[in-house]
């Protein structure tokens, strides 16, 4: 039998479960998950290598209409999902309004690369809705094969497994056999700690952040890690810190809790809060932070 290999990459609006997805078919925790949209920003790559394929999935941001530069850079990395995908997943949910942004389903409908049509969160709903959903989505996007699932159930999860394994190309691996992802260990320790903002503060804060490692030394023993976490204003600061510190210290607990499962290692994290104003809309900071190629 021949070895195949290619690109899987998932595409759709926010909140709609595709990093749940994504963490599900790799088997590993690669993207980070909260409630919040907007949650992943980057393009994130797992990989499944078994002897005869290698699956490169690729979690994606929602599709959001820009309103400021890095959503501008965060639809960029979707868009780019679909120029170098071998299959496409288009992941939407029983609950979601499906003429949302219909000019990204349009791109989707002129690529010519297959398209498996997530209907993710089955379990919230019922039959008749359910059988509704999928004649109106494959009026949207006909040429798709629909698979219901709930990702966080692990229902159907096999099923859309074994297909993708049917449609990929042959060819030899992108990436050594070895490779979890593609991406370096403090892309990781950044999105763990970017995570725990979003699980444990409201409103604007956790979209106006960003973390930055500046130290990252392992030894046989432990990893010893320094990173500055971002934000815009002086009163989001002193938000992030909390009183006598203690906010700022509960993210700092949960992240190295997470970043020690993650690289099996004890772990010392040491966590600082800058102010960087108006980062989200300024092309050098964006660069910074790898929005900008």
């Amino acid at each position: 039998m021949k070895h195949k290999s290619g690109f899987v990459n998932i595409v759709g609006n926010p909140n709609v479960g595709k990093s749940t997805l994504m963490n599900r078919l790799v088997g590993e925790k690669i993207s980070i998950i909260t409630s919040k949209s907007q949650t992943t920003r980057h393009r994130i790559k797992g990989i499944v290598n078994e002897e005869d394929f290698q699956i490169v999935f690729s979690d994606t941001p929602g599709v959001v209409k820009p309103s400021y530069k890095m959503q501008e850079c965060m639809l960029e990395f979707s868009k780019s999902a679909l120029t170098d995908a071998d299959i496409i997943l288009y992941v939407t949910d029983v609950i979601e309004n499906i003429n949302k942004n219909e000019d990204f389903i349009e791109k989707v409908n002129q690529n010519e690369a297959p398209v498996l049509l997530v209907l993710n969160k089955i379990d919230l709903t019922n039959q008749e809705k359910l059988e509704e959903l999928y004649g109106n989505w494959q009026q949207l996007i006909p040429r798709a094969e629909i698979f219901p699932i709930s990702a966080t159930e692990n229902f159907n999860i096999d099923n859309l497994y074994k297909r993708i394994i049917e449609l990929l190309p042959e060819g030899e691996p992108f990436f050594p056999k070895d490779e979890l992802t593609d991406l370096p260990a403090r892309f990781f320790v950044t999105e763990s700690i970017r995570e725990k903002i979003l699980l444990n503060y409201e409103k604007e804060i956790p979209y106006s952040v960003e973390v930055e490692v500046e130290e990252f030394k392992e030894d046989d023993r432990r990893i010893n890690i320094m990173a500055v976490i971002y934000v815009e204003r002086d009163s989001q600061k002193g938000i992030i810190i909390g009183r006598q510190g203690e906010a700022l210290k509960k993210v700092g607990t949960e992240a190295r809790l997470d970043i020690e499962a993650f690289f099996g290692k004890k772990v010392f994290l040491q966590l600082y809060v800058k102010v960087q104003k108006d980062w989200r809309n300024k092309e050098r900071d964006l660069k910074n932070f790898g929005y900008v190629q």
